[in-house]
């Protein structure tokens, strides 16, 4: 959809797959995203705008989400889970699907580019809570960003790589945080009381697109995706659907 909400039209059509996880490409023509197959299987696929037409890049790897391409368009990162190890892993792999690999080292989900493309942030618990960490795409220069109580995941670097923005809080409790780069300077930034999760940063650095719970507070089908300002202000909802609107990513 618009970044105004207008224009909303659906992308998939094969209604015997549950898709999560888009993300639009670095030059706006394709959308890559996860889809069921099996059991155990969640394959990574690639829709291109123009035409409609879907490649499957992944071929039963695993339970594979949160795929995102590089800034240069040639790499996709994502998360690989599978049941014989039970182990969340930040994988990369070709654009076209060939070479997939997990970073060496390296245990988590959710990961995204930093806008350079020379560093991979994303969410672990390896120092027994859920923060945030940064790491070289060589599995080298790992460290961690964020100290808050609960986060979950889903986060994203603004566009001059200067801020990071993620959510925190427990079920129902929500909120959504900005940080600089390095971790610091840690504050709120939604309203408190939408259950508000999953942000992702506008092109110029603005805006901040969520996912939250407003007007449906405490319905599961509630959640509408929201735009704010990276300060928290004139709050928009730009979905009023009767399900479940989420995880919106950005486009260029």
């Amino acid at each position: 959809m618009n970044a105004d909400g207008a224009g909303w039209r659906a992308l998939t059509t094969d209604n015997s797959r549950q898709h999560w996880y888009p993300s639009l490409s670095p030059d706006g023509q394709s959308v890559i995203y996860s889809a069921f197959l099996e059991a155990n299987v969640h394959e990574i696929y690639e829709l291109t705008l123009t035409d409609g037409n879907v490649t499957r890049l992944t071929n039963k790897l695993g339970v594979l989400t949160a795929a995102e391409v590089s800034p240069d368009g040639g790499t996709i990162t994502f998360t690989h889970w599978s049941p014989n190890s039970n182990r969340y892993q930040i994988y990369l792999m070709n654009r076209n699907g060939t070479d997939p690999n997990n970073i060496p080292g390296i245990e988590g989900w959710d990961p995204t580019w930093s806008p350079d493309g020379n560093q991979i942030l994303y969410a672990s618990n390896e120092s027994g809570s859920n923060q945030l960490y940064a790491v070289k795409a060589n599995g080298k220069s790992n460290h961690q960003i964020s100290n808050l109580p609960a986060i979950r995941g889903r986060s994203d670097w603004s566009p001059d790589g200067q801020f990071i923005v993620t959510y925190s809080g427990e079920s129902w409790h929500r909120e959504i945080y900005l940080m600089n780069a390095d971790g610091s300077n840690t504050h709120q930034i939604t309203p408190t009381g939408g259950n508000s999760q999953g942000p992702s940063f506008s092109p110029d650095g603005q805006w901040i697109a969520f996912t939250a719970y407003f007007d449906h507070y405490g319905d599961d089908h509630g959640c509408e995706i929201y735009v704010m300002h990276v300060d928290g202000t004139n709050l928009r909802r730009l979905t009023n659907n009767d399900y479940c609107d989420y995880q919106p990513r950005w486009g260029p």
